[in-house]
């Protein structure tokens, strides 16, 4: 039996997953959360798939130690290549979401017959996990993909709203490949740090589907549908790192407002 007062894990290879876990904190002020950012391994894209599920089954391990009464794997690689195995590995100790699903269902709704682009990692693009679950869909909507190897590590490396990320981005976004799309979907979850940036080279005639929105809303659905929402107090938000990084300490700043301690927890090899 899952505690409804029982926190919320979330994980990612380092700041990505923090749009998510901020966009949760803001929908669901009272619950509790603890973050992982896996920044020794960091980023995921370009990592096996091998390499991907045995670091997702060690921040687990943390969690479930941690009681999460929810594991949220706010990382499209991750999601792609470790969602089965870990929700297999988990089993009934907690519910398991990935940040794949809920965009899927957001397209079937609002985009059957259209043709959507796909921007992320090398992993996330040649899983051809949004491919074969918007196939499954039966909605005629056609999906133009492109990976984008150089976004998540210049993210996380702080350039964004800058000029450098700027002309990288365009040169993507102008590849042929995502030509006619009438919504994109980012498919990383350091990418709604760029949003702006990308927003404005389509000048309003793209839609952007940022995961991070929507992940948060499906997890909201899923607590009130089993009365699983924490009603008590104020949300209590813990930290974990694999590597300590004065980057990654920044950038919590920057998402939550407040100094954040953070805990380290090596994942040994």
């Amino acid at each position: 039996m899952l505690n409804s007062a029982a926190p919320i894990g979330i994980f990612d290879s380092g700041i990505g997953g923090m749009t998510v876990a901020s966009a949760v904190t803001k929908l669901l002020p009272l619950e509790n959360t603890i973050y992982f950012g896996d920044t020794a391994h960091l980023p995921y894209g370009d990592k096996s798939t091998a390499a991907i599920q045995s670091y997702a089954i060690k921040i687990c391990n943390l969690l479930l130690q941690k009681e999460c009464k929810l594991i949220l794997i706010a990382c499209n690689s991750a999601s792609a290549a470790a969602f089965e195995l870990v929700k297999a590995y988990v089993g009934s100790k907690a519910q398991v979401m990935n940040v794949i699903d809920p965009v899927v269902d957001y397209v079937k709704e609002h985009y059957p017959g259209k043709t959507i682009g796909l921007i992320g990692t090398k992993q996330t693009v040649m899983s051809n996990v949004y491919k074969k679950k918007i196939m499954d869909l039966d909605r005629h909507i056609k999906l133009k993909s492109l990976a984008t190897p150089l976004l998540a590590p210049m993210i996380e490396e702080g350039f964004f709203d800058h000029s450098i990320s700027e002309k990288i981005i365009e040169a993507y976004l102008a590849d042929s490949s995502l030509d006619d799309i009438e919504a994109l979907i980012l498919g990383c979850t350091h990418y709604p740090l760029i949003k702006p940036e990308i927003a404005s080279f389509y000048q309003g005639k793209v839609e952007i589907l940022d995961s991070s929105e929507i992940v948060a809303k499906s997890l909201k659905a899923w607590l009130e549908q089993h009365y699983l929402q924490n009603e008590k107090g104020m949300g209590h938000r813990q930290f974990y790192v694999s590597d300590y990084t004065r980057s990654f300490e920044e950038s919590t700043k920057t998402f939550f407002g407040e100094q954040i301690q953070l805990e380290h927890y090596p994942l040994w090899e």
